[in-house]
């Protein structure tokens, strides 16, 4: 069952904006060591490398309801990728808290994520999926 769904827009110069402006300062406080190393990785990207995990960011905080409130903060939301490449989020601190929170007991909570970029847009979509812990794939597959 779907437990939440956020999706943001950001405008990537506005990203490169807060880059000139603030340098390190605006990174080190919205972005995780993973995010960060990401995006240096990329140096003529690196605005819209940030600007979709902006997004996510954004979309995440929707997503659970909250906003960037109740103890929800960018730096407990990272952009990681899965063994297959696919984005998802590693959560920590509120971001995780709350996620806990929404889960129906007896469920596992699954992250979907999806990134895009056209500059100057960059454009996340969450979808939280709520699992029953003891369901097997064959009988979801049987009762579908």
């Amino acid at each position: 069952m779907i437990i939440g769904m956020g999706s943001d827009l950001c405008n990537i110069e506005r990203i490169q904006n807060s880059l000139d402006r603030f340098g390190e300062r605006f990174v080190n406080r919205v972005f995780t060591e993973v995010e960060k190393a990401k995006a240096a990785a990329r140096p003529y990207t690196m605005a819209g490398t940030l600007a979709k995990r902006f997004a996510a960011k954004e979309a995440y905080s929707k997503a659970v309801g909250t906003g960037f409130k109740a103890g929800v903060f960018m730096k407990d939301i990272g952009v990681v990728n899965a063994r297959s490449g696919a984005p998802t989020l590693a959560l920590t601190g509120g971001a995780a808290a709350r996620l806990a929170a929404i889960t129906p007991e007896g469920h596992e909570a699954v992250v979907h994520l999806t990134l895009t970029d056209d500059h100057p847009w960059a454009q996340a979509f969450v979808v939280i999926e709520a699992r029953p812990l003891n369901a097997s794939p064959i009988a979801e597959k049987r009762d579908a």
